[in-house]
């Protein structure tokens, strides 16, 4: 794992040295055809690998160990991210996009979301934190219509966690509340105690929601 990590990090310079070795062999009157063949194929598939699939897979450690550094530097190793496979490109925007949060640089953090919702993703649960993120963020703007786009696509293409699902139903209460169609309020509410969710905060904002919802209408 190691091994394949490292050739993954030093993969772009290995091509450039193989393209060279095969170029002097090619070149060379003492050269080998088939040997700078051979050369020629390695420094393809670095290359292409390096600039169409990226070193995402390097991430995952410093992730897992928290060290954001780490992930930032290898993200900055990416020079052309538009090049990236689209399900990898989507990923890319995606950390990008959780990086500028943790920073609390809530416009970049938009950018970079609302990239990788575009490009679409082949992880369902990925598309469904993204779009989670992205109402969350337009509810903290007031931006209602934007975030109940957001949230109703987040919970249609589904949340990997009941932590994330309850933050949803508990954004569609608080933009029915606004809206003044309580019943579907009190609906999104009820759904969002059936998470049965764990964190202080969401479960003080329940508490808080049911003692003004028992008091209105609908």
């Amino acid at each position: 794992m190691k091994f394949y990590n490292l050739l993954i990090k030093y993969r772009l310079w290995l091509g450039l040295l193989s393209l060279v070795l095969g170029l002097t062999l090619n070149f060379a009157s003492f050269g080998d055809i088939w040997a700078a063949i051979i050369f020629y194929t390695i420094a393809f598939i670095a290359i292409f690998t390096h600039f169409f699939i990226g070193p995402m897979r390097l991430v995952q450690e410093p992730m897992e160990n928290g060290n954001i550094e780490e992930v930032e530097k290898i993200l900055k190793s990416i020079w052309f991210p538009n090049l990236l496979f689209k399900p990898i490109r989507s990923t890319y925007f995606t950390l990008q996009g959780n990086l500028a949060m943790m920073k609390q640089d809530f416009d970049s953090a938009e950018k970079h979301l609302k990239k990788s919702s575009e490009i679409g993703s082949s992880l369902v649960d990925n598309e469904g934190s993204n779009k989670l993120q992205l109402g969350v963020m337009a509810l903290q703007k007031s931006n209602y219509k934007e975030a109940e786009k957001y949230l109703k696509a987040a919970l249609s293409k589904g949340i990997p966690d009941k932590e994330s699902e309850a933050m949803a139903h508990l954004g569609m209460v608080q933009i029915y509340m606004n809206k003044r169609e309580f019943r579907a309020a009190k609906e999104f509410f009820r759904r969002a105690k059936n998470c049965k969710p764990k964190n202080e905060q969401i479960v003080s904002q329940i508490k808080d929601l049911e003692k003004y919802l028992t008091r209105v209408p609908g």
